[in-house]
């Protein structure tokens, strides 16, 4: 990488952060709760699938200034680039996370565009110019844990962003699931959202809407799910949905 791109790429990541100071950097502010859960934990594992920037809207980015560290993938080169730069302790990984190891069609859009995506549904409902439509190698987020530096690491936060994707996401995360039990911040459109909660809830998680910090309703799209058995005591939760 040469001293000029790399100075183009520090200037893409940081100058928002100096020209609009603010409290929290998530799209809706939901790390800055996420962050209070975890604030006495300084060391904490967090996998953001679906990462795009590694500051601006990002759901990990309080947490990584804590202390913390972990897996960010996305599907978009231009975005791990990015993380590269910002996270370089970091594993940051350029693969589409999906139920299957092996090869999809990514629906691009343009580079750093939020709504890349491999689901084709989502793509035909986006409203957008597809600027091309190419192969991109899928994996699975088990594999791609069990072939990291934390394969061995207790994950304590997943955060999910992937455009309609993330009920194959999860499909292919079971095993994760069980075994880490994390807290999952995911954002989730119908009819997706009705798998999504169906998996989760058969796993024994709870449910909470992320944006208004409150049950579920019909126009949640944003889901803060927990289980009991996870690294924070439901108790914790209840005083943040009900203060």
């Amino acid at each position: 990488m040469s001293i000029l791109h790399n100075f183009i790429l520090k200037f893409n990541i940081f100058h928002k952060k100096f020209l609009f100071k603010k409290k929290y950097y998530s799209f809706s502010g939901v790390d800055v709760i996420i962050e209070n859960i975890f604030r006495r934990k300084n060391n904490g594992i967090y996998i953001d699938v679906g990462c795009q920037h590694p500051i601006k809207n990002n759901n990990t980015y309080l947490l990584f200034k804590k202390g913390w560290n972990g897996l960010n993938i996305d599907l978009d080169k231009d975005n791990i680039d990015l993380f590269n730069v910002a996270r370089p302790n970091d594993q940051n990984i350029n693969v589409a996370i999906s139920n299957k190891i092996g090869e999809t069609d990514l629906y691009f859009y343009h580079k750093k565009s939020p709504i890349n995506t491999i689901d084709k549904k989502t793509s035909d409902y986006q409203k957008a110019p597809i600027s091309e439509i190419k192969k991109i190698k899928t994996n699975t987020l088990t594999n791609i844990i069990k072939n990291s530096k934390y394969k061995n690491s207790k994950i304590d936060l997943l955060s999910i962003d992937v455009e309609g994707h993330e009920s194959r996401v999860l499909n292919g995360a079971m095993h994760t699931l069980e075994r880490n039990k994390p807290l999952i911040i995911l954002e989730s459109f119908p009819p997706q959202k009705i798998q999504v909660i169906e998996k989760l809830d058969r796993l024994g998680y709870e449910f909470a809407d992320a944006d208004r910090w409150q049950a579920l309703e019909e126009g949640t799209t944003n889901l803060f799910a927990w289980h009991p058995e996870g690294p924070l005591p439901k108790i914790i939760i209840k005083r943040i949905l009900n203060p």
